[in-house]
């Protein structure tokens, strides 16, 4: 089982201690970047890409739309069709009530991740245009470090 403990020692390497507990995940939607913080010090920053239509909180399934609101890392997939991927708690509650409200699917799968397999060459480039259907793109190499960093169980904050 993953734990926060296994993942700083992951980070750590062979020394045991990790240089860089990460306690918090912050998506800045508007700037196209994501922070991994520890004790509310930014660790690390990436240039991300976004769901094809960035603007506004996701609504329902298919529309494109990247969320916005409070979530938790749940968990990893290292055979997704991405260079691997972390999964993101969307729906929250507050999704749920949204999508009712609509009378709509609110959509699932929501991940942080890296290339799709067999495209990693795109490389850094890949944040020149949002292209994903509502997920969080990182560069493999990126998603790597992230997977190491990030633990199960870590909040995450996607702002607008």
């Amino acid at each position: 089982m993953w734990t926060r403990r296994a993942a700083l020692w992951m980070v750590a390497g062979v020394a045991g201690r990790a240089e860089t507990a990460v306690d918090a995940v912050v998506v800045r939607k508007a700037k196209r970047e994501m922070l991994l913080e520890s004790g509310g010090k930014v660790v690390r920053r990436y240039r991300v890409a976004l769901g094809r239509e960035p603007v506004g909180a996701k609504l329902r399934q298919g529309d494109g739309k990247t969320p916005e609101g409070e979530y938790t890392i749940t968990g990893r997939n290292r055979w997704s069709a991405y260079h691997r991927s972390l999964r993101i708690s969307y729906p929250n509650a507050a999704d749920r009530e949204r999508a009712r409200r609509e009378r709509a699917a609110p959509g699932g799968d929501i991940m942080i991740h890296g290339l799709p397999n067999g495209q990693g060459r795109w490389g850094a480039a890949h944040t020149r245009w949002d292209w994903t259907e509502g997920c969080i793109a990182v560069t493999n190499e990126e998603i790597e470090e992230i997977w190491r960093m990030v633990a199960d169980g870590t909040p995450l904050r996607i702002e607008p």
